[in-house]
């Protein structure tokens, strides 16, 4: 709950009070997208069907995760009106030399804004 709440308050300056998370089995759906289908569109099918029955024209809608899935549900909430964001960030690298020659690379991003896609 905690991460939702931060979410929303994310969201808060596109004027978002409250955010309709997937269930489960879309959420794991979405996170494990297929490597070895030729085709993703059958595949997206009830992500589609719970984004239609969900949001309404000018909802926003976050995409963000593999690239070709972002694609179709990008342009299928685009189809339907909606508006899709995604999180932009500015990343911050630290080097450290270890004791044996390796580096160790260091990675931290911080949230920056919601963009829209297709503007």
């Amino acid at each position: 709950r905690d991460f939702l709440d931060a979410f929303i308050e994310l969201m808060r300056p596109l004027g978002v009070a409250e955010v309709a998370q997937p269930p489960a089995e879309l959420s794991r759906r979405w996170a494990n997208v297929p490597p070895d289908e030729e085709r993703l569109l059958p595949w997206m099918r009830p992500v589609f069907a719970w984004l239609d029955e969900q949001a309404a024209p000018g909802d926003f809608v976050l995409v963000q995760g593999e690239f070709g899935a972002c694609y179709l549900l990008v342009r299928h909430a685009l189809d339907r009106g909606l508006v899709p964001v995604y999180s932009t960030t500015e990343r911050h690298a630290r080097e450290q030399r270890l004791p044996d020659g390796r580096v160790q690379l260091e990675h931290t991003f911080d949230h920056v804004r919601f963009r829209r896609y297709g503007v």
